[in-house]
């Protein structure tokens, strides 16, 4: 009689859910490694608009301000928002001596990320409306707006 060589089935099912369990981390891993770096770009991007708003118009006020006008001057490549949803601005205070960068439709994860980390262009943050930096103004629907304050 011959001897059978073989993998049980219990085994091989064993086999599957190892890699299956692996592929899952490795997935998780990624997404995580993702989205951190997604809002690492959209930090600098935002200080890069900061910056380029204020060497343009630091010594005419910011009255003119806007996406727009950003674009057209060759300060911005494009209308892409850093964060949230396409619906954004950049806005100036009533005299003009600070303008804001106003984003919309940010997630709870890029909201609370944006109000804990200390920007050092920005003089103030507001998160719904709140002048906060809390993380308790941002909601878990993920429709935040949040304005950042330069002068």
């Amino acid at each position: 009689m011959r001897e059978q060589s073989g993998r049980s089935l219990i085994e091989i099912i064993g086999v599957l859910a190892i890699g299956a369990i692996m592929i899952s981390g490795t997935y998780a891993i990624y997404n995580s490694t993702n989205q951190k770096q997604k809002r690492l770009i959209a930090s600098e991007t935002l200080k890069d608009i900061a910056t380029k708003t204020k060497t343009l118009l630091e010594y005419s006020g910011y009255q003119n301000v806007s996406v727009d006008f950003l674009i057209e001057s060759g300060a911005l490549n494009n209308d892409k928002a850093p964060a949230g949803n396409q619906d954004w601005s950049i806005t100036s205070n009533f005299d003009g001596t600070e303008f804001s960068i106003n984003l919309t439709g940010l997630t709870f994860d890029e909201c609370a990320y944006f109000t804990t980390k200390k920007f050092d262009w920005t003089n103030r943050i507001t998160v719904n409306g709140y002048d906060s930096s809390a993380t308790s103004y941002c909601l878990k629907t993920g429709d935040n707006k949040m304005s950042f304050y330069a002068q």
